[in-house]
């Protein structure tokens, strides 16, 4: 008879419990392998992705993240002759859309205007002097937003020892539309950009950041160039743009890429009633059809209220 050796049992059952739990590590630990090998490869795929991805300038496709370091170099280009340009190109009709799109807001005493890709200050300047002189408010504020320097730092030179920086009333940022860090959700009575935001990579996230800063009851208002629908006022349109605004640009910036981008640019900016419907997706409410054509459709307004 044999006699059962001490433990022999208990070595057997580590050895059946090793050949079923070898396997199964083995196992999990090839998926583990795997999942990570196929999440690396999904990230590759979409830094990839990302990279093919294209936008318009002007009438070019570029990678998505260069456009805005190429609108950058046109503005940092044509800052020191910005405002004189627009005189040239508009024959001072641009003055008379912004007197307009200030009539339109109607701002109440005492409110915060948030403007975006602000600029050499026009916007501002007007809705100061309409609060002072209309409203005969002193408690209003602006805060100036650009994403190129150069461009805000005219719109300082304009403003240097007004009353309005010596009240604190206006103050400069250098900072990104579609992405406005450091400005509170629910903070601004009114969000204003006027023939900024065609220039902007992507449009519809400037206008979710808009719809986030402001106040509920707040206004978001943009002026823009936008599409002439009458046939012939088109055609001479055309012309003109395409033809005369750059040897414009040419003659008094010596800068004839710049202004044909531009040009370029506003063929490209959606209609009246796209944009419109975009301002909608934001969650903003507009009444009617949510604009005002100016000079033909040449230029637009755009209204659009957080309920």
């Amino acid at each position: 008879m044999f006699r059962a050796i001490p433990g022999a049992n208990l070595s057997a059952r580590h050895c059946a419990f090793r050949s079923v739990v070898e396997p199964t590590r083995r196992l999990f630990a090839s998926s583990s392998l795997s999942r990570s090998f196929v999440s690396s490869e999904s990230s590759q795929i979409q830094e990839e992705k990302a990279a093919r991805e294209e936008t318009h300038f002007g009438f070019k496709n570029v990678p998505t993240d260069l456009k805005e370091s190429l609108v950058a170099d046109v503005f940092s280009s044509v800052a020191s002759k910005y405002d004189l340009m627009n005189d040239a190109m508009s024959a001072g009709i641009h003055r008379l859309w912004k007197d307009t799109f200030i009539r339109r807001m109607s701002p109440m005493p005492g409110a915060k205007l948030l403007d975006v890709a602000g600029g050499t200050g026009d916007i501002a300047l007007r809705y100061l002097n309409y609060q002072d002189k209309i409203n005969y408010d002193s408690t209003s504020s602006v805060h100036l937003v650009d994403i190129n320097p150069q461009m805000l730092a005219a719109g300082e030179k304009r403003f240097a020892g007004s009353r309005w920086v010596q009240d604190e009333r206006i103050k400069f940022s250098v900072g990104n539309g579609e992405n406005l860090v450091g400005i509170e959700s629910n903070s601004v009575d009114i969000f204003t950009i006027a023939f900024g935001i065609r220039n902007c990579t992507t449009p519809q996230n400037v206008l979710n950041e808009a719809y986030r800063v402001l106040k509920p009851g707040g206004r978001f208002m943009c002026l823009e160039f936008s599409k002439v629908e009458q046939p012939v006022i088109s055609a001479l349109y055309d012309v003109f743009s395409f033809k005369v605004i750059p040897e414009i640009g040419q003659v008094i910036a010596n800068d004839r890429e710049s202004y044909q981008y531009l040009v370029e640019s506003i063929r490209q900016f959606p209609d009246q009633r796209t944009f419109a419907e975009m301002i909608r997706k934001a969650g903003f409410t507009t009444v009617r059809e949510g604009y005002e054509n100016l000079t033909f459709g040449v230029a637009a307004i755009h209204t659009g209220f957080k309920v």
